[in-house]
């Protein structure tokens, strides 16, 4: 699919060779592909990576919602959005955070690093800990609690011991929530889900923060406590004579969200574009995602004299890493009329990976099958960002068009999403270095919700490529969604056309040749 009709770029090698001064870029109206990409550059959101590093470094070493390196990492981005021009909003949400304890009492006195799941009921239990179908040899493929004949004998008031995992494809996969309903169908007391222990599916072994797939209707999924917790965690408790405390308490917690706009001459046809703020407790998140909220925040400073046709507004979600939560509750907040405004939704989770490859959110199912509904006009956004790299040389594929990131609550709502990822904890193939380079056998982010996403853990091409990716994108629809919503605009200026997509590489096996692994350890899907 070819982006919308107008849509141009300059067909020159990386911006950042060529890149003006900074005066030029901040005094100009930078209103047209080669004015806007020139101003853009990897230097420019290494600039905000660095920024974010020294906020970790100052607070802890995490920037992970509820700490004090989250809430100045919002005061980070208020600062760039209004000397850049933009108007700010710091908007404020509340959920259930929950405090949590995972004590092995028997055959030994171990406290077992864990996470509380998405989803869970209240509860303070000490009881046995029951193994349901585990499998602690080699693959360990296994089906633990997926079936109600896992809890046949099953003693009532036990604590579930349950492993991640579920059948082969092309069977349908065994989420989180169902493994927990069946557990407190079975009459389990709590639940502790570990992980799987399989480095081919992606290095399962560390702690795990399931979940449930809660709706805003019904954010509690069960009535019981349930934690998720390691590999290691997991085999401990498996041992006969094992007993357990699991424990989960609800406190209300108010985070927040920041909303950057930039006034349109239309004022009801908004393109969006969104990154979460938050990193996981282990570490900075400098790859997660401070590269997607870096990629915005260079291109609001580029675009902060421009006058766009469609208003132009970005967000930084807050709490993404324990359920997408500051993302559905800013969508939940605002009125039918307000969503109706909403002409598309663009999200950058993961733009830099140190061992990247350039992914695509797969709308055509080209290469996966949506276990989500693909709103009308997403096709178009993924056509806009494969011309893109078509037109810069650079290969693409796929990534699955799941749901699993902030555009979740947009396209629950019937809005227009797309976006970019460089992968996670997938190991890359020999097929896939041959195509993007860098190491066959390791994973696209060996440090995934690690401490060492640190600023070392950023791929500079990955960056420069697709902060580019990112503004081409935005200016695309600044001045015209009629490809996505038939809301006619204006043609951005220039003479610079793109050519029609190349197509995915489709390297990914699985029944359309896809599973790029875009599986956050928060999930639901639980194989």
């Amino acid at each position: 699919m070819v982006a919308s009709a107008g849509a141009v770029i300059p067909v020159t090698a990386s911006s950042s060779a060529a890149a003006p001064a900074g005066k030029a870029c901040d005094s100009r109206n930078n209103n047209s592909y080669s004015k806007l990409l020139e101003c853009v550059s990897a230097e420019g959101v290494t600039k905000h990576l660095e920024a974010f590093q020294a906020i970790a470094d100052a607070n802890g070493g995490t920037r992970a919602t509820e700490t004090p390196g989250y809430r100045a990492s919002v005061d980070y981005v208020v600062e760039v959005l209004e000397k850049s021009g933009w108007s700010a909003d710091v908007v404020p949400f509340t959920y259930n955070a929950t405090d949590t304890v995972l004590q092995q009492v028997a055959p030994t006195q171990t406290a077992h690093p864990h996470a509380g799941a998405t989803g869970t009921g209240e509860g303070d239990v000490t009881e046995a800990v029951v193994p349901v179908d585990i499998n602690l040899a080699g693959t360990r493929q296994n089906t633990s609690g997926c079936e109600d004949a896992d809890f046949a004998g099953f003693p009532a008031g036990s604590i579930a011991l349950l492993q991640r995992g579920g059948p082969p494809a092309p069977a349908p996969t065994c989420s989180f929530r169902v493994k927990a309903l069946n557990a407190e169908e079975a009459g389990a007391s709590a639940v502790i889900i570990f992980n799987q222990g399989d480095a081919s599916a992606g290095d399962r072994f560390g702690v795990i923060s399931p979940t449930l797939a809660p709706t805003a209707e019904d954010p509690i999924v069960v009535d019981i406590p349930v934690v998720g917790t390691s590999f290691a965690a997991g085999q401990a408790l498996a041992q006969p004579g094992s007993r357990a405390r699991v424990a989960v308490d609800f406190r209300e917690v108010t985070d927040f969200n920041v909303i950057g706009e930039l006034e349109g001459e239309v004022d009801d046809n908004v393109v969006m574009a969104g990154a979460h703020l938050d990193s996981v407790p282990a570490g900075p998140g400098i790859n997660d995602n401070g590269s997607g909220s870096s990629g915005l925040l260079d291109v609001v400073e580029a675009m902060g004299n421009s006058k766009p046709h469609n208003t132009v507004r970005f967000a930084w979600w807050g709490a993404e890493e324990i359920g997408l939560l500051g993302s559905t509750a800013w969508v939940g907040q605002r009125t039918q009329a307000e969503k109706d405004e909403i002409a598309l939704y663009l999200n950058f989770d993961m733009i830099g990976s140190p061992n990247y490859y350039f992914g695509i959110y797969d709308a055509n199912e080209s290469s996966f099958v949506a276990p989500v509904p693909v709103p009308e006009g997403s096709e178009h956004i993924e056509g806009t960002l494969e011309s893109f790299y078509t037109v810069r040389s650079e290969p693409y594929d796929d990534s699955a068009f799941s749901g699993r990131s902030d555009y979740q609550a947009f396209i629950n709502n019937g809005i227009p999403s797309g976006g970019l990822f460089t992968g996670a904890e997938v190991v890359k193939t020999p097929q896939q270095q041959a195509i993007w380079g860098g190491v066959a056998g390791e994973s696209f982010d060996q440090c995934y919700h690690l401490a060492c996403d640190t600023i070392d853990n950023v791929n500079q091409k990955a960056l420069d490529v697709n902060s580019d990716a990112v503004a081409f994108a935005v200016l695309t629809y600044a001045y015209s969604t009629e490809g996505v919503n038939g809301v006619p605009g204006r043609k951005v200026p220039g003479k610079f056309t793109i050519p029609a997509p190349a197509g995915p590489e489709h390297t990914f096996a699985g029944p359309l040749g896809g599973d790029d692994g875009h599986d956050h350890d928060h999930e639901a899907e639980a194989s």
